[in-house]
């Protein structure tokens, strides 16, 4: 009977994983058990539910939290509602990172959110690092379907030893498959989920243009159904210990049904406005991972170049914070 009753949860949550990823088959978990704060004092506030979070950027700090646990592959996502009306220069981060313990070789897996003049749409930039590959960018960016400021809507991250992939409410909308050509540019070291708002003013704007106008502070973002499923490692063994089944369900995962594939290209060729695969201002021959598509290079080119806030703001705006550190600003609301 034992033996049953495993089999039927391993493959109720095998369904649910392959079928996109339902939060009805992933725990949440709450703040105080899976996080803690890593900026901010009093501007994080986490609800009377205990799993729902909210951030706030005003003139005096911004304000972030880290998971408790580093992972090594696994699934992590969040709803996020970002702040509205005039939000040039903000820049929300949901992203997994290791440079607090690896600060000249750190992995790293983003998605940023980059605020907007009023009357202009978010928009989201997907990147990733591998042992300190900071000299390069391997950014996308992209627009979306919807308005991220009028509802809660579900970003995900599924990371395993060769492939990773961004959803936006279940629905892919980039795959990096790891290469030969990569060596050891795609992450593969233990990392912790972040999660921050933050003044990104000097880049995140039309390169800076628009920068954070606290006359419309405080921007505050909020977040909900908070998932960490994937495989915890020890700090000092550097072991990862994962749930019966675990690397299974993140394997079988990886693979994108053709559904989903397809739902993937229709996204990116309605919504995705740059990638470092056709920036020929950066790089004067593509990285060897990338499949160039003439008919996608050519759309890409109507748009505005991209700049880019480089390595160094991200430690000194707030992105990243020592985790050692933290203060206690949880309130109930």
């Amino acid at each position: 009977m034992e033996t049953l009753s495993r089999f039927l949860v391993f493959m109720s949550l095998f369904s649910g994983l392959v079928s996109g990823f339902t939060l009805q088959n992933l725990p949440i978990t709450s703040f105080e058990e899976s996080y803690m704060q890593l900026f901010g004092d009093k501007n994080l506030f986490v609800h009377k539910d205990g799993k729902s979070v909210r951030l706030t950027l005003d003139e005096r700090t911004g304000s972030g939290f880290v998971s408790n646990d580093l992972y090594l592959h696994g699934f992590f996502s969040a709803s996020i509602k970002l702040p509205s009306d005039y939000s040039a220069g903000v820049v929300v981060a949901f992203y997994m990172s290791n440079g607090d313990t690896y600060e000249k070789n750190h992995d790293e897996i983003d998605f940023e959110f980059l605020g907007n003049i009023r009357g202009r749409e978010w928009r989201i930039q997907t990147n990733i690092y591998g042992n300190g590959s900071t000299h390069l960018g391997r950014e996308e960016r992209c627009n979306l379907w919807f308005d991220p400021t009028e509802d809660y809507h579900q970003y995900s991250i599924l990371w395993s030893d060769s492939h990773i992939i961004f959803y936006v409410d279940n629905v892919p909308i980039r795959e990096v498959k790891r290469t030969s050509t990569m060596g050891g540019d795609f992450p593969s070291k233990p990392m912790s989920l972040y999660t921050t708002i933050w003044d990104g003013s000097k880049w995140a704007t039309n390169g800076g243009k628009y920068g954070v106008n606290y006359k419309y502070a405080p921007y505050i973002a909020r977040f909900s159904d908070l998932v960490l499923h994937g495989c915890a490692v020890d700090p000092i063994e550097q072991f990862p210990k994962c749930d019966e089944g675990a690397i299974e369900y993140i394997r079988a995962a990886q693979e994108i049904s053709l559904s989903e594939r397809a739902k993937m290209e229709v996204f990116r060729r309605k919504h995705m406005t740059y990638s470092y695969c056709y920036d020929r201002t950066r790089y004067k021959v593509s990285l060897p991972e990338c499949v160039v598509n003439p008919a996608e290079a050519q759309r890409l080119r109507v748009y505005d170049p991209v700049t880019f806030g480089g390595i160094p703001r991200r430690h000194r705006s707030g992105k990243h914070r020592s985790k050692r550190s933290r203060t206690d600003g949880t309130v109930s609301i």
